[in-house]
């Protein structure tokens, strides 16, 4: 392998899903209504419309779930992270906990059902 650099979720409804990656992850994206790209360090986070998946391998989608990812992102200041999401009024699914492995983290609920979890090592 020469290096992993992202991953792509595939939605129905890209414009409110990069809404909510660029303010979970306050960085700025490119892209258009195919695709939408946010680069953060290390690895991409790209978003394609569903509709144009179909146009070009129709049946493509046929069988694939929605909200079945979990988005692992290293942040600054998780408990900061958190209040501020809250004030947005992003789902919550796991509020700031600390772990024997060395992370606190927190986890959210993207529009699309897939988990954002925001994580500090400690």
């Amino acid at each position: 392998m020469k290096h992993f650099n992202g991953i792509c979720i595939i939605t129905r409804d890209l414009r409110r899903l990069r809404d909510f990656y660029q303010d979970a992850l306050q960085v700025a994206s490119q892209g258009d209504d195919t695709v939408v790209v946010l680069c953060t360090p290390g690895a991409e986070l790209s978003l394609f419309n569903a509709a144009v998946m179909e146009q070009m391998a129709p049946g493509v989608l046929e069988g694939a779930g929605t909200g079945s990812y979990t988005l692992e992102v290293e942040v600054e200041d998780v408990d900061a992270d958190y209040a501020r999401l809250v004030a947005r009024g992003v789902a919550v699914v796991k509020p700031p906990a600390t772990y024997p492995w060395g992370r606190r983290s927190t986890w959210f609920r993207d529009p699309d059902g897939n988990i954002l979890n925001l994580y500090t090592i400690v």
